[in-house]
């Protein structure tokens, strides 16, 4: 006697329809039209406002001050005039912004590269080098993320300035720095605060590479300083990226740590810091501060832009699995 599977009623998914793992399913609702449809209303919402911020940093003074961006439709008047001026101006009420925005390049780039580099060494130390006590230092260095920022800046500030001293012993010095020296304390107080993040986001992509990678590396005869250059490093490059993308973001976007550790003088302070004064000091001069303001944007879009491919990977690398 045989017996037959009756067929499956229509509109039941086969198992080659069904997503295997949650994220396939989580795909599947992603895919949608409606989801399709939100996403680009939020990407419009979302990118409207730079859009407007750009069209007014192009229009003419009279027009900016007297009528909305959007006019620019029927009535398309645009110059760059305004940039000209907050970037090269020579009067004091123009923005000078050139000197600015070096300032903050020579500010932002080794504050991404330091902590980059130390928290890359130190999560393979934390990750693959048996010591003890690792786990106790891994634990202390995920702690010092809940520190708030705010609450070491006295003591840093008082550090570079007196020093430390123990019993009446100088152990290290004051630092008496002057003038573009104070860029170094910039560098010193950024690497810092962002050590912690750095190592513990670091740590997890190393921690979850190929155990069986390691230990034939260290069959062939590999050290240590070998297999990071060679295998290490090629990996994590999504890390590495995801990791620069928001450090770059924090430094260029940040005012208290270069105010404070570089003071406001043209030689050291930051775009920040002339943008809050001509917000402050020249309210009403819309043409500069939208020029001024998309100035301070075109670096990081840039720097998003080129590393978006890896920042998606790195993001989303070690979350799904098959």
């Amino acid at each position: 006697m045989t017996t037959t599977t009756p067929p499956a009623p229509v509109g039941t998914p086969t198992p080659a329809s069904v997503p295997a793992t949650a994220a396939g399913r989580v795909r599947k609702r992603l895919n949608t039209r409606v989801a399709t449809l939100a996403s680009v209303l939020i990407a419009v919402l979302w990118t409207l406002p730079t859009f407007g911020l750009f069209v007014s940093s192009l229009r003419p003074e009279d027009e900016i001050k007297t009528t909305g961006w959007w006019t620019v439709v029927t009535n398309p008047a645009f110059t760059l005039d305004n940039y000209q001026e907050v970037l090269f101006g020579r009067s004091s009420i123009s923005g000078q912004l050139a000197s600015y925005f070096v300032n903050s390049l020579v500010i932002t780039i080794p504050s991404v590269l330091f902590p980059l580099a130390f928290a890359a060494l130190a999560a393979y130390a934390l990750a693959w080098i048996n010591f003890r006590g690792r786990d106790w230092v891994y634990i202390g260095i995920f702690a010092l993320q809940i520190v708030p920022l705010q609450m070491a800046l006295v003591p840093l500030l008082s550090f570079f300035s007196e020093g430390v001293s123990l019993g009446g012993f100088t152990l290290l010095p004051a630092w008496n720095l002057a003038d573009e020296e104070k860029f170094v304390q910039v560098w010193f107080a950024h690497t810092c605060f962002a050590l912690p993040f750095a190592v513990f986001l670091l740590h997890n992509f190393v921690s979850q590479l190929p155990k069986d990678l390691m230990e034939a590396a260290r069959v062939d005869g590999a050290s240590h300083p070998k297999i990071f250059r060679s295998i290490v490093l090629p990996l994590i490059v999504p890390a590495l990226a995801a990791f620069a993308i928001f450090q770059f973001l924090w430094v260029w976007n940040d005012l208290l740590v270069a105010l404070i550790f570089a003071g406001g003088s043209k030689e050291v302070a930051p775009l920040t810091v002339r943008l809050a004064e001509l917000a402050g000091t020249r309210a009403s001069e819309w043409q500069r501060l939208t020029s001024g303001a998309f100035v301070s944007i075109v670096v990081p879009l840039i720097v998003f832009l080129s590393l978006q491919r890896y920042f998606v990977r790195g993001l989303l690398a070690g979350g799904v699995k098959g």
